[in-house]
């Protein structure tokens, strides 16, 4: 799957862990780890199949988003956009949910 980042410093963060200072280190790493899963699924369907993603559709007003568990308070905002060859991901925001 492609993937864009819906601002520079999203996709700084990806190869920079130090680049935004607002975020928790393990905010940091948990966003790592979860990029290299995106990154490496073939579609969403990947990221649905792994339980410890908790990839979830969004509701409301974001019922056209996803998000993805970091940790207990932080999520991974995203939008499945679908595009040929294949779907892009695209990375939205990380969010307080607390």
């Amino acid at each position: 799957m492609r993937v864009e980042f819906k601002t520079a410093d999203l996709a700084r963060l990806e190869t920079d862990p130090t680049c935004r200072s607002d975020l928790p280190p393990e905010v940091v790493r948990a966003f790592s780890r979860r990029m290299a899963v995106i990154r490496a699924a073939q579609d969403e369907r990947d990221l649905y199949a792994i339980t410890a993603n908790r990839f979830k559709k969004l509701q409301g007003a974001r019922a056209h988003q996803r998000s993805m568990r970091l940790n207990d308070q932080w999520r991974l905002i995203l939008e499945v956009r679908e595009s040929s060859p294949g779907n892009t991901i695209l990375i939205v925001d990380i969010a307080d949910y607390h």
